[in-house]
């Protein structure tokens, strides 16, 4: 099964506490990757390696791409961007 979008939330969530080094709960849907979470290029594309190496044992082939990252502005567009992908 595809995940749904709580657990999308809940591994981007992970994933940028990681990266980041920060706290999960700082991380929300509304949260901007540069102005609130000062993630830069680098770790939004750590973001992306870790989000496909998850994903991609449930989804074959799933890839984001690199020209859309500079779409993605915020957590939200990055849940849409994967549940769009996935759906």
């Amino acid at each position: 099964d595809p995940p749904d979008r709580a657990e999308i939330i809940e591994l981007i969530r992970e994933q940028l506490a990681d990266i980041l080094e920060i706290q999960p709960d700082r991380v929300s849907e509304s949260s901007s990757f540069a102005d609130d979470l000062d993630a830069d290029s680098l770790a939004l594309i750590e973001l992306v390696e870790g989000l496909e190496e998850e994903l991609s044992e449930r989804t074959v082939g799933f890839r984001i791409a690199d020209e859309d990252l500079e779409e993605l502005k915020t957590v939200r567009d990055a849940v849409d961007y994967v549940m769009a992908r996935l759906g």
